[in-house]
């Protein structure tokens, strides 16, 4: 009687691994000003309402990104939120990994569309998201931000 298998969701990296956050303790993330909507969590992020947060972990176990998905208007549209890479984990294409992992996911979960928002000023990100195929698009919520970014991927 060995190891179980290994997880399938489980995406390990060079110097981080990817895997679903399931536990209040995965979930233990006090960056990005969250902290209401990490109160709510799982909420419409569960997988049960078409959801899923992915949280990345240095070698050391360390929480170091976290990605989302929720489901957008339930016409096999989603949306990508809560992307983030804290300092101790940029430059090792955590972002380009956690984005693909989640647009992975979203496409096992037969999604055919994914949205996301931004700023202007996260060019970094406007540049990965264009990489890797998101598009401008119309705003598909009203927001008091000037120069929120709209983007959409076929998936």
């Amino acid at each position: 009687m060995g190891e179980s298998p290994p997880n399938p969701a489980v995406q390990n990296v060079e110097r981080f691994a990817i895997t679903p956050a399931r536990t209040p303790q995965d979930l233990n993330l006090s960056f990005q000003s969250f902290q209401k909507e990490l109160r709510s969590l799982p909420g419409k992020y569960s997988p049960e309402a078409g959801g899923e947060i992915l949280l990345a972990r240095s070698q050391g176990g360390e929480p170091i990104g976290c990605v989302a998905l929720r489901s957008l208007n339930g016409e096999g549209c989603c949306e990508m939120k809560r992307l983030y890479v804290a300092p101790a984990g940029r430059g090792l294409g955590l972002g380009k990994a956690l984005v693909n992992a989640i647009i992975k996911v979203a496409s096992e979960s037969k999604y055919r569309t994914m949205r996301l928002d931004t700023l202007p000023t996260m060019t970094a990100a406007l540049a990965l998201y264009g990489k890797l195929g998101f598009v401008e698009t119309e705003a598909y919520y009203e927001t008091p931000i000037a120069g929120t970014r709209f983007l959409v991927k076929e998936l």
